[in-house]
């Protein structure tokens, strides 16, 4: 079944992840993605390898299956006019360069809407289009560190401590896919593409609104998570297991009975323990009793326990755990498939659900280049002009 965006032309110039992984969105969603890439080694993601033994790139084919490649070198006049000539045929161009980089190359927005008014052009910035730090450069830790995030992370007495992911790509580019995704919509109703950004800065404001509101509403500002959440209040905490580590993500009056049954500790019912009639929880008492309760059964025992009395409760997986957790496997947020170069293998699916239209993810990553030929012949080049690009080091 084709999907939503069946029809759809996609121009990917970015690199790495930010616009690559909102490129990526697309293209499981039925666009025709072709990545833009320079011909010498592609995306500086194709050179970050699993290990010394594996030089395969997660990080490309994560961000790059089901799309197109063509190797082109913009820096050229030759290259220069390939590009716009797909781009003349395009719904949308994604890029993720310093302001400047695209117009310095005659590929800026006012060059490319003038040659195709219905362009929808998204750049993926690391602070924002506008402002003081515009021409800033940025990746990943640099959305972290100056979104907020940096400092919300850890224990108090800590350093500043980065999450273990590249969130703030992530979140980024996942702000432009939906900015993209009005965008088209727009173009509906208006016959014309418009100009997109989405930033690592603004993902991150966004991804934390709720808490950055404590400081614009009431002037608290941010605070260490401290295994919990610095404004919940709560019994929102991890906990350490026997063999592993649990959250427990908050316990209501009515949830009360149930998580004391769960902890198998029936005195502490008697002692009116969570009560409201205790007053405000000192958690820190609250947390001294917990802990060493906490300890007395495995992660799966716990699991268990907690499950039958309906709690709100996690293990804190790796990704091994994950990668054999059939709740994400029955909702396709991960897929077995069978890779044509590499076997039976499982892949990151697609975290949006569509009855009609489902995401299909791709199987695999182009080669650097691999469809630079077919995407020229599509555009109505010869073999000849073809060859002559080759010659010219455009292709």
């Amino acid at each position: 079944m084709p999907g939503p965006l069946a029809g759809v032309r996609v121009l990917d110039f970015s690199i790495v992840v930010q616009g690559p992984q909102c490129a990526a969105m697309l293209a499981d969603l039925g666009a025709d993605v072709v990545k833009v890439e320079r011909r010498d080694y592609g995306d500086a993601a194709r050179l970050i390898p699993i290990s010394e033994a594996d030089r395969r790139s997660a990080y490309f084919f994560a961000c790059n299956r089901g799309k197109r490649s063509v190797a082109l070198d913009v820096t050229t006049p030759a290259g220069c006019e390939v590009a716009l000539k797909l781009i003349g045929t395009a719904d949308v161009m994604i890029s993720s360069f310093v302001p400047g980089v695209m117009e310095r190359l005659g590929l800026g927005y006012q060059a490319c809407s003038q040659l195709n008014p219905r362009l929808v052009y998204a750049t993926a910035s690391a602070l924002g289009a506008e402002g003081p730090d515009a021409s800033r450069k940025g990746v990943d830790l640099v959305g972290q560190a100056v979104g907020g995030l940096m400092r919300t992370t850890g224990q108090d007495g800590e350093f500043p401590t980065p999450v273990g992911a590249v969130i703030s790509d992530s979140a980024g580019g996942m702000t432009l896919t939906i900015g993209i995704l009005a965008a088209l919509l727009a173009r509906t109703q208006t016959g014309r593409g418009q100009q997109v950004d989405a930033s690592l800065l603004g993902a991150q404001i966004w991804q934390q609104a709720s808490e950055l509101s404590f400081f614009l509403m009431g002037g608290r500002n941010s605070e260490r998570a401290n295994r919990g959440h610095a404004f919940l209040p709560a019994v929102y905490r991890v906990f350490e297991t026997k063999d592993g580590h649990l959250v427990i993500a908050g316990v209501t009056e009515r949830e009360r009975e149930g998580f004391i049954r769960a902890l198998g500790h029936p005195e502490l019912a008697a002692d009116g323990f969570l009560s409201p009639a205790n007053g405000a929880l000192d958690l820190a008492a609250v947390f001294a009793r917990l802990e060493p309760i906490f300890r007395e059964r495995t992660t799966a025992e716990w699991c268990e326990r907690l499950g039958k009395e309906d709690q709100r409760f996690a293990p804190v997986n790796d990704y091994a755990a994950i990668a054999t957790y059939d709740q994400a496997y029955a909702n396709g947020y991960l897929r077995r498939v069978e890779h044509p170069d590499w076997g039976p293998m499982s892949q990151v699916g697609n975290p949006v659900s569509l009855s009609e239209s489902p995401a299909e993810p791709g199987l695999r990553a182009p080669e650097l280049g691999e469809h630079t030929e077919e995407v020229l012949i599509e555009a109505g080049y010869t073999w000849a002009q073809i060859e002559a690009l080759r010659t010219a080091g455009a292709i």
